[in-house]
């Protein structure tokens, strides 16, 4: 008997274990992370009041050059992007929600570049 491989149905799972544990407040908000097979997208939400803050993904006017491409190049240029957004709403420290997947790729290099950006997580 071969054991079924439901890939999106673990990343749900942990997604759920891991957002038991967080959530974003008015004043540390939350960096939720999600993949597509072409894109790549980033949020900043305020939880308690259920409120996208600000946004940025590789669909962005300015991204045209990184669209459809899931590397570590657009995920950095995203997570500049974010910085910058999230820093002119005079939001300094943001609770980091990869959304299930590994910490590591594109997921890492968002991360770091929104580190690089000013954001405190």
């Amino acid at each position: 008997m071969f054991k079924r491989v439901d890939r999106k149905g673990d990343r749900r799972k942990r997604h759920l274990r891991i957002r038991q544990k967080m959530s974003g407040t008015s004043s540390i908000p939350r960096l939720c992370v999600y993949k597509s097979i072409k894109n790549i997208y980033v949020q900043v939400i305020d939880d308690t009041a259920g409120v996208t803050l600000a946004a940025a993904s590789t669909l962005d006017q300015d991204m045209a050059a990184f669209r459809g491409k899931t590397n570590k190049e657009a995920a950095v240029e995203v997570g500049k992007k974010i910085a910058a957004v999230a820093q002119a709403q005079d939001i300094k420290s943001v609770v980091f929600d990869r959304n299930g997947y590994k910490y590591h790729g594109c997921v890492a290099a968002l991360a770091d570049a929104a580190r690089e950006g000013g954001l405190d997580f």
